[in-house]
C-alpha cells in the first residue's frame, strides 16, 4: 500500500528530531515554506530560515517570504548574496543555478557561527530529482541536506499537507528567481532583472497568476497559462501590455501561443540523460 502524505510527514518529523537543529535555505515557495514551518513545529528555535537577498529575488517574493515567516513565528534571517558579481554566474550558461546555489551555501556556511552551528538544509522534494536543477550539485558539494527527499515527500504531498495545515502557500505557483527568465547566453545584469520584475508585476496587476516574461534581449516573450490566456486576448489589454513593456525598456513584445511552460528556456540546452550529474 502506498504511504499517505501524513505517514511521510511523520518520517520527516523523526528526521528533524534526529538532526536537532537546522539552517534552512528559504525562498517562501511552497517547498521551503512547508519545510520551515514543519521544522519550527518540531524544533522550535532550534531552526532558522535563511533568505538570500539579491537583485535576482523580486521584492514581491521577498515580502511574501517575510510575511509567511512572521505569520507563523518562524525565526528568519535575511542575508545578502552576490552571485551577480561572479562572472561564471553572470554569463548565464547552463550552470547558472549551480553558481547561484553555491554562492548561497557558501554565504550560509560562512555565517554558521553567527547564525548557529546547525546543519544546512533546503527544500528539494522527491520530484525535483528528475528535473534539470544544477543547484542540486552545489547542495551535494556543500553537504546540504534535503529532509523532504529523506521523507519521500513529492510536490503533491507537500501541497496536500500544506493545505491540511491551512498554510496559504499550499497552491502558490512556482516562482524561480528572476534570472531564470533570461535566455541562456544573455548576461545577467541588474537592469535586465529589473525589466523582468517590472513587467511581471504589471501582468500580475492585470490579474494573471501563472505566467512568465522571458527576456530575449530586445524582445519580451510572454507565456501565460492556457486557462488564463483568453482573458488577455482583447486588443485593449494587448495594447496596454505592449505599451507598458516597451516603456519598461523592451523594443518588442510577443505573446507565446504555446502558453506557459515551466523551464521552457531549457529547450535550447543539450542535456545529458541524467542532468543531475552535471
Amino acid at each position: 500500500m502506498d504511504e499517505t502524505p501524513q505517514q511521510k510527514q511523520s518520517r520527516l518529523d523523526a528526521r528533524l528530531r534526529e538532526l536537532g537543529g537546522l539552517l534552512i535555505a528559504y525562498s517562501g515557495g511552497v517547498d521551503s515554506a512547508y519545510l520551515a514551518w514543519r521544522a519550527h513545529k518540531i524544533l522550535g528555535d532550534g531552526m532558522l530560515a535563511v533568505v538570500a537577498d539579491s537583485p535576482s529575488l523580486s521584492r514581491r517574493h521577498l515580502a511574501e517570504a517575510v510575511a509567511f515567516a512572521k505569520t507563523h513565528g518562524i525565526p528568519l534571517q535575511i542575508i545578502a548574496t552576490h552571485e551577480l558579481e561572479n562572472p561564471d554566474y553572470a554569463k548565464n550558461d547552463a550552470q547558472r543555478c549551480f553558481h547561484c546555489k553555491s554562492e548561497l551555501f557558501t554565504v550560509m556556511k560562512a555565517a554558521q557561527s553567527r547564525l548557529g552551528s546547525r546543519p544546512m538544509a533546503y527544500g528539494m522534494n522527491l520530484d525535483d530529482r528528475g528535473d534539470y536543477r544544477p543547484g542540486q550539485k552545489a547542495a551535494t558539494e556543500h553537504g546540504v541536506l534535503a529532509p523532504l527527499v529523506d521523507a519521500g515527500l513529492t510536490k503533491a504531498d507537500i501541497r496536500a499537507l500544506a493545505k491540511a495545515a491551512s498554510l496559504d502557500v499550499w497552491d502558490k505557483p512556482a516562482a524561480p528567481c528572476l534570472s531564470s527568465r533570461l535566455a541562456y547566453g544573455q548576461a545577467v545584469t541588474p537592469t535586465a532583472l529589473s525589466h523582468v520584475e517590472q513587467a511581471e508585476e504589471f501582468l500580475r496587476e492585470l490579474g494573471l497568476r501563472q505566467f512568465r516574461v522571458r527576456h530575449h534581449g530586445d524582445v519580451a516573450r510572454i507565456e501565460i497559462a492556457r486557462d488564463e490566456m483568453a482573458s488577455m486576448l482583447d486588443v485593449t489589454t494587448l495594447d496596454a501590455i505592449s505599451a507598458k513593456l516597451k516603456a519598461i525598456g523592451f523594443l518588442h513584445v510577443a505573446l507565446d501561443c504555446g502558453g506557459f511552460q515551466s523551464g521552457s528556456l531549457n529547450a535550447s540546452l543539450s542535456l545529458p540523460k541524467n542532468p543531475n550529474l552535471l
